[in-house]
């Protein structure tokens, strides 16, 4: 697991299977108080035209999205998170070895020494949050799950150690995340990221102090669970991301997705929560600040 000579070499591209319309969405109204994406994918290419770093970020800037949190999922999208937040002011990274991935690196004898390079890249500076980590019972069978437990917990100890945020990745795990998290002990600022659940694990999340991040999918007429989520989470617990370049807003749904997209998200949850837009925008901002810390530092 050397390190690559050249980290912003890497890139991937989202598998198009000719039936998803991937021409990108027409650039939304500027939001009246900058907000941050609090997860996105950016390494990966998608669409019918591929955006490089400095695009993003320059479309989403033009709308009011003032920085990013750029989120790894394992050895080789950690390393180009932590590179584009080195190289680029209004981006912060986020690193681990996704649940997913757990498995594999198990099954290759290899995930003490993944977690010890994503131990070695927390410790940069403008490396913010341990992510994605967390349980996902959806895709990894059972014989899967001893070693998402092990990465998680180890993850939960890198970013205790290292005083920064946790992006937590759950999926059709709820119980066993939570369990996890009183178990183990959670880090101080722990992000639920593309919160999944419903209103009463809402408010299991909240008397914990924790922060719920919502995607694009709120805004899916089958996401009712979502919506009822939103409503009983704390404002000041409250985040947006995209999960770039998945989970494009309504009425997009299934194009590509990206930072300068957010504002989508921003007015439907204004909506959803009676509240004016800039009083939620700079409650947003504000939330985000206190998870993650300063873009300009």
């Amino acid at each position: 697991m050397s390190e690559p000579a050249d980290p912003s070499a890497y890139v991937r591209e989202r598998h198009n299977d000719g039936k998803r319309d991937i021409r990108r969405p027409a650039a939304p109204a500027p939001l009246p108080v900058a907000v941050y994406d609090n997860h996105a994918h950016l390494e990966i290419a998608d669409g019918d035209e591929p955006l490089s770093l400095d695009q993003q970020l320059a479309r989403a800037a033009a709308v009011g999205v003032a920085g990013v949190v750029q989120a790894g999922g394992d050895i080789d999208s950690s390393r180009w998170s932590a590179w584009a937040a080195a190289s680029h002011p209004r981006v912060l990274a986020a690193v681990a070895i996704h649940p997913n991935e757990a498995p594999a690196y198990e099954a290759a004898g290899q995930l003490d020494a993944a977690i010890a390079v994503i131990d070695e890249l927390a410790a940069q500076p403008r490396v913010r949050a341990i992510g994605e980590t967390g349980l996902d019972f959806f895709r990894t069978e059972q014989e899967g799950f001893a070693a998402q437990f092990r990465s998680f917990e180890a993850h939960i100890e890198l970013a205790k150690t290292h005083g920064i945020a946790m992006q937590i990745h759950d999926r059709d795990a709820h119980d066993a995340v939570l369990e996890t998290l009183e178990r183990v002990g959670a880090p101080e600022r722990t992000v639920f990221h593309c919160f999944s659940g419903d209103a009463a694990m809402a408010t299991r999340c909240a008397e914990r102090g924790y922060y719920l991040s919502f995607a694009g999918n709120v805004t899916f007429s089958n996401a009712q669970n979502l919506r009822d989520a939103l409503k009983v989470t704390p404002r000041d617990r409250i985040l947006v991301e995209t999960d770039a370049p998945f989970l494009t807003p309504t009425p997009h749904r299934g194009r590509p997705n990206a930072p300068y997209l957010v504002p989508v998200t921003v007015r439907f949850l204004a909506v959803q929560l009676e509240i004016e837009l800039d009083e939620l925008c700079a409650q947003l901002a504000a939330n985000t600040l206190e998870v993650y810390g300063s873009f300009a530092d």
